[in-house]
């Protein structure tokens, strides 16, 4: 899982790719094209094209053909799975030196 989130987490680490993450996730399933993207977030198609390729290898947004169209769209699982990830060790420590504590104070 380590990898798999270095490289989701390395897929965001721009402000164009935030955006373009953000938009897809504002649209939900129904998901975007290029051109919808394009119009929400003003970046050049061809960067763009380079911003969905990092996303997609980090497996953070997901393309289907629909007629000439190709529809992008947040892998909202993946995405969440990264959300555990980071959050899944929250306040952890902060439990165990409360625990210290209780033992200190009552031993």
């Amino acid at each position: 899982m380590w990898d798999e989130a270095a490289a989701g987490f390395a897929a965001m680490g721009s402000e164009a790719r935030l955006k373009v993450l953000r938009a897809l996730v504002r649209a939900g399933e129904a998901g975007l094209t290029v051109g919808d993207i394009q119009g929400r977030t003003g970046i050049p198609p061809s960067t763009l094209a380079h911003h969905l390729k990092s996303l997609r290898g980090g497996g953070l947004v997901i393309q289907k053909r629909v007629g000439r169209s190709t529809v992008n769209r947040a892998d909202f699982d993946h995405l969440e799975s990264l959300a555990n990830f980071i959050l899944g060790e929250c306040c952890a420590d902060e439990c165990l030196d409360g625990e210290d504590r209780k033992e200190t104070a009552h031993g």
